[in-house]
């Protein structure tokens, strides 16, 4: 008995190998097809016995599949476009006419070894977010300039609107209580809308909660923090996360990742006018890049239609 593929297709060809029979001959008692006797023959002749093990059925070639080219797009865009995720790219594509599901953008960049690596994470059911209108909250924040200019470090205060991701930062040689009001008055002079609420961190330089009121000589009538004042007579609302929780200001944390992978890291200033003139156009750009969380659209477009282009 044969102890395999091979030696059973080599036990019912050997009769037409020796001219025993005939293949038509051969076809009337074998179980197995005309076709298939001559192509086993055409395979025992080129390669011998090793020819007749039993090869993968699998299609070579698939006729849905997309284009070179279109994938040489996806490439390219990928690098102009400073690392975009799949669906903003889905979006650069259509302005071109081209029309790809993220999920096929996203396998090319895997094939490449263009994706991120992330943890897995527990998923827990969505929560419906509220749907906030420009201006109703502003988060704001500050972040270290990463690398010092001529020893000097500077300090970036950021704005970020929630509802339309809109963006104003500006560059600081201190972060002190002066800084912060000044950032909070050009910030509340260039958006568009009424700002009705801001929210903050427990920094020094935006409350006083946990150090200046346990030191007031009044607890229940504490001296209020200047930028609380600031607030007050702007008519805006100042919220503060809870400490230790950085992630109730997630939307001015998430764009500063993006200042240091797209930014920071990428452009290398030597003077603070340099900073300041390149951190400029860095926002000018942020406010007009598509983004997830508003659907594909520009926090500029998110603006309209009380305003067409925002440039700060």
């Amino acid at each position: 008995m044969p102890n395999s593929t091979q030696e059973e297709k080599l036990r019912w060809i050997t009769p037409v190998l020796e001219k025993r029979m005939k293949i038509k001959d051969l076809a009337l008692v074998c179980p197995f097809s005309e076709r298939a006797i001559k192509y086993w023959l055409k395979q025992y002749r080129e390669s011998g016995l090793t020819g007749l093990e039993n090869q993968s059925t699998r299609p070579r070639s698939q006729p849905n599949e997309t284009p070179i080219r279109i994938k040489e797009r996806v490439l390219e865009l990928r690098k102009e476009m400073n690392d975009e995720c799949a669906l903003k790219l889905k979006w650069d594509l259509i302005d071109e006419g081209i029309s790809l599901h993220e999920r096929t953008i996203g396998k090319i960049l895997k094939t490449e070894g263009l994706t991120r690596k992330y943890r897995t994470r527990k998923q827990y059911p969505e929560k419906p977010n509220a749907q906030l209108k420009p201006g109703e909250l502003i988060e704001i924040d500050v972040k270290y300039v990463p690398d010092k200019i001529n020893g000097m470090r500077y300090y970036q205060f950021t704005a970020i609107d929630c509802a339309s991701r809109w963006r104003f930062l500006k560059i600081y040689d201190q972060q002190t209580n002066i800084d912060a009001l000044d950032f909070f008055r050009e910030v509340f002079r260039r958006f568009p809308y009424r700002i009705k609420a801001v929210k903050t961190d427990n920094g020094p330089i935006f409350t006083n909660r946990y150090v200046g009121y346990l030191k007031s000589s009044d607890p229940i009538n504490p001296r209020l923090h200047p930028f609380d004042l600031e607030c007050q007579r702007l008519g805006a609302i100042h919220y503060l996360i809870d400490p230790g929780k950085p992630a109730q200001n997630g939307h001015v944390e998430r764009s500063h990742r993006s200042d240091q992978e797209s930014f920071y890291e990428k452009v290398n200033m030597k003077t603070v006018e340099e900073l300041q003139y390149q951190a400029k156009l860095w926002n000018m750009y942020y406010n007009d890049l598509k983004h997830c969380g508003l659907n594909g659209l520009t926090p500029n477009q998110a603006l309209r239609p009380k305003v067409q282009n925002v440039r700060t």
